[in-house]
């Protein structure tokens, strides 16, 4: 049956493949359809090792002029796209979602009661925090394309449709196609960050507005059916969080009149979208049989839930329309605004209670109940934005401040003295900034950001996260900045511990601020801390930076329980192993156990974003994912380490730490290296995200970020980050005599097993060949050594970790996988000669620009990202 499946899905790639080759032929003529097959049967075979074939292809490529190139190009990125589509499509309508079957099936084996299940699901909270990072490729002009196209595929392959609908189906599919192919598919100019919230709320609206109460829905069926176990009618186990138009840390296009044209809009989008659903319920709603409540707030009427909904709607229309004149610049009276929930709430609930109570429960819980969750869930906001800044950002403040009130420099004093200065400020009734100070624009910008949050709903703000926070006082630093502004409630402040030494250290840091009363008593019994992924494993390498993870986070664990706190941890985890990336049940599980018990709280960031939640089904099956695995590891926690899995784990981070930074810190050739084997110099040219690709302009590989760092190694197939000095380390502790701890360390550690797992989809994507060829045309003779030896140790790793899988290949246990991957390679295969021809006559015009050359060079990058199924 698999078999059969596998194929089906080839087979509505080719099919799609000829509809590009028509659409290319009506363009540019059949010889161009006969070349670029040709170009695809070579890539094909190339893959499979034949060198002939490779030769032919780097041949033309060397042979062809630059537009030439630049159409290549763009087939096989468009191929590219329309595989994935494909795959998309066929996964959404053949996947079994067994994930909550799974799930009751591990319950039954423990024998856990109705009662602890019901427990667990009271504390079911998944908090998902959508961000913009610049991994998203793709113009949002033809993720619309894509969206109509899998629907058009989804339509087709259904088998109640007869030849005339199979006809108009698949010439829409044809023009569909052919618009993509004649739309420029690379930007121009890089999104702003208003573009990228507006992106965030399509995604809201095209699918999580269906797909969350759905998955409400499903669950409170399984459950019911299974454990007697309900949603109460005000439960909200999923929420929404972004950081599109909040995360200002080191984006200087993210101000605080963006933050404040974010938060509109997202209460505008929220505004249609209600609207919507009440006028639908006031078109449903039609019956004359109410409770006397009703009957007491609309008199004598025929149509009792219509008179009440009527006003409301009116409401939500006055809303957008006023956010409009907003917008604008106008000054606008709110009065007749939807400001809060319960706006919208009572009138709801109100028809839902007389609907139950006149005997049309069917009703109550049909489309009414769904708009009664989405309330809970999306809130008036749609969702709540985050505020993300350096602390660096916040000490300047209080540097400029001192030293004009000529109290020395804020940011030359000692921890000691900053807590002394910043808690008797807190606990002052004066206010602290002196009218006549004129701050820098850069400190105003920290001010006015501030002055934003006090303006607004506190409803539409989520936390406010500190970057590079090491210390105490970079959070009573925000706290103070926020209360002298005029924010009159109890923000979250989230510190992000990210480097090595932030996470190693972040449990004294929060220990220090526990033990402050002022700061226990505003932060009313509940903590957030938020783990940076990113970061860590750029500074230390994935085995140390994943170590440092787990124990930072059960240090936290057991500080909150110490100290009777509430704790929620924020994973700031990326699409790749690289950042923080694994399926969601293996990266849930394999957390320390207790960690959920204050919530999860996740980023869901760039493409990946699509991938999981770009249709409907998509969203439930990821919803349920997510919520089968933090149920599971709620009641049954995953093991905590033996003494023999910690003390071999802590020896292996720390060899693996040692292998990284040998090489990528202190090994003289990585950088030359670096900048020459991979296109790292020309992302900087790619509009991605609204971001720069460096925190700083003027700095080396320790500013590039962490996404642009894991995309520059992608692109050549070496996908360094994620493995780098891994299974060294794990050979080393093999060599020393560990063979029995690490088989039990796999068999029985949810932690250890989820990282070595996640290394088998990573070397199936690694080309130790593919990299070999980025280096044979374009690194110089006297570093192409360096190239050798990772390869050298790559193969060694790959080799090794299939030996303690006890697999033959990579992807042995995902077959699914392992399909998906071999569809997509001889599309893939071309794209990387060709971006290797082309990095090469692009170095070679020095200064020089040419602009033929440069799309090309885009048009590869995006297309091999798309390939790959992530970037950053």
């Amino acid at each position: 049956m698999s078999q059969n499946l596998d194929s089906q899905l080839i087979e509505t790639v080719r099919n799609l493949g000829v509809v590009l080759g028509e659409t290319i032929k009506d363009q540019l003529g059949e010889e161009w359809v006969e070349r670029i097959e040709s170009v695809r049967k070579d890539g094909r075979l190339a893959y499979k090792g034949d060198q002939e074939s490779a030769d032919r292809v780097k041949q033309l490529f060397t042979e062809l002029p630059n537009e030439d190139l630049l159409t290549v190009g763009r087939a096989f990125a468009q191929f590219l796209n329309l595989a994935n589509i494909a795959e998309q499509e066929f996964n959404s309508n053949n996947d079994q979602d067994d994930s909550i079957d799974n799930l009751f099936s591990h319950l039954d084996q423990a024998d856990i009661e109705a009662d602890t299940f019901e427990q667990a699901v009271q504390k079911l909270d998944i908090n998902l925090v959508l961000t913009a990072h610049p991994t998203e490729v793709t113009r949002r002009t033809l993720i619309h394309k894509h969206s109509e196209l899998a629907k058009c595929l989804s339509d087709v392959h259904a088998s109640a449709i007869n030849p005339v609908q199979r006809n108009k189906i698949e010439t829409r599919i044809a023009d569909l196609i052919s618009q993509a192919w004649h739309t420029e598919e690379i930007r121009t100019i890089r999104p702003t960050p208003v573009d990228e919230a507006r992106w965030g709320f399509s995604v809201i609206e095209n699918s999580l507005w269906e797909a969350i109460p759905e998955f409400i829905r499903e669950l409170d069926s399984r459950f019911n059916d299974k454990y007697g176990v309900s949603f109460p009618l005000d439960a909200s186990p999923v929420t929404l969080g972004s950081w599109m138009g909040g995360d200002r840390d080191g984006n200087p296009f993210v101000t605080s009149t963006v933050t404040e044209q974010v938060l509109l809009l997202a209460r505008k989008r929220a505004a249609k979208l209600f609207a919507k659903d009440i006028d639908f319920l006031q078109v449903e709603l039609s019956m004359g049989d109410c409770d006397d409540n009703l009957r007491a707030l609309v008199g004598d009427t025929l149509e009792p839930y219509r008179a009440l909904l009527r006003p409301l709607l009116d409401k939500l229309k006055k809303t957008q329309e006023g956010i409009i004149d907003k917008l604008d610049g106008n000054v606008v009276d709110q009065v007749n605004w939807i400001t809060d929930k319960d706006q919208l709430l009572t009138p709801l609930m109100t028809c839902y209670e007389s609907l139950q109570a006149c005997g049309m429960s069917v009703t109550a819980n049909g489309h009414l109940l769904d708009t009664i969750r989405r309330v809970h869930c999306f809130g008036v906001h749609l969702l709540k934005l985050d505020v993300r800044q350096d602390s660096e950002r916040h000490s300047d403040v209080f540097s400029e401040l001192t030293r004009y009130l000529g109290m020395g420099d804020y940011g030359q004093w000692s921890e000691e003295d900053k807590q002394a200065f910043l808690l008797k400020e807190l606990s002052s009734k004066r206010p602290l900034f002196p009218s006549a100070w004129n701050p820098s624009e850069d400190v105003q910008e920290v001010l006015d950001t501030c002055k934003v949050i006090a303006e607004n709903s506190p409803h539409g703000f989520g936390i406010y996260i500190i970057s590079m926070a090491s210390l105490p006082s970079d959070v009573l630093s925000v706290i103070l900045l926020l209360k002298e502004l005029g924010v009159d409630w109890p923000m979250p402040v989230a510190p992000l511990f990210e480097t090595l030494d932030d996470l190693n250290q972040a449990s004294n840091v929060i220990s220090k601020l526990l033990s402050v009363d002022w700061y226990r008593g505003y932060i009313q019994g509940h903590q957030y801390v938020m783990i940076g992924y990113s970061d860590s494993a750029k500074d230390a390498g994935a085995m140390a930076a994943g170590w440092a993870q787990y124990e930072s986070q059960e240090a936290l664990v057991a500080l909150a329980e110490a100290n009777d706190v509430e704790l929620t941890l924020f994973h700031g985890r990326g699409g790749t192993i690289g950042r923080g990336g694994l399926p969601a049940h293996a990266a849930i599980l394999s957390q320390p156990p207790g960690s959920l018990t204050g919530g999860f709280r996740v980023t869901e960031q760039g493409e990946t974003i699509r991938y999981k939640f770009g249709m409907p089904i998509l969203a439930q099956r990821s919803l349920s994912l997510y919520a089968s695995a933090i149920l599971e590891a709620l009641v049954l926690p995953p093991p905590a380490p033996k003494q023999a899995w910690r003390d071999a784990i802590v020896k292996m981070a720390a060899d693996g730490r040692d292998n990284y930074r040998n090489i990528v810190r202190h090994d003289e050739n990585f950088v030359p290296y670096f900048r020459v084997a991979t296109p790292e110099q020309e992302l900087g040219k790619l509009p991605l995200g609204s971001r720069p690709a460096k925190r700083k302009p003027t700095g080396g590989i320790e500013s590039l970020r962490a996404i642009p760092w894991i995309f520059a190694w992608a692109q050549t197939r070496m996908v360094l980050p994620s493995w780098l000095g891994v299974m060294k380390a794990v050979q080393s502790s093999l060599d020393n005599g560990s063979q029995d701890t690490i088989a039990d360390m796999l068999a029985n550690w949810p932690f250890f097993n989820s990282r070595l797992s996640m290394l088998d989809m990573v070397f199936a994507k690694a080309d130790p060949r593919i990299s070999h060829e980025y280096d044979q045309r374009l690194v110089p003779q006297e570093l192409r050594h360096f190239g050798d030896a990772l390869r050298d140790e790559l193969q060694l790793s790959i080799d090794l970790l299939l030996k303690l899988l006890k697999q033959d290949s990579v992807m042995q246990s995902d077959p699914k996988g392992a399909v998906s991957m071999n569809i997509r390679a001889s599309y893939l295969e071309p794209l990387h000669y060709l971006q290797i021809e082309l990095l090469s006559r692009i170095r070679e015009l020095g200064d020089e620009h040419d602009p033929t050359l440069e799309r090309a060079m885009m048009v590869t990058i995006a297309g091999i990202a798309v390939g790959m199924r992530n970037t950053g």
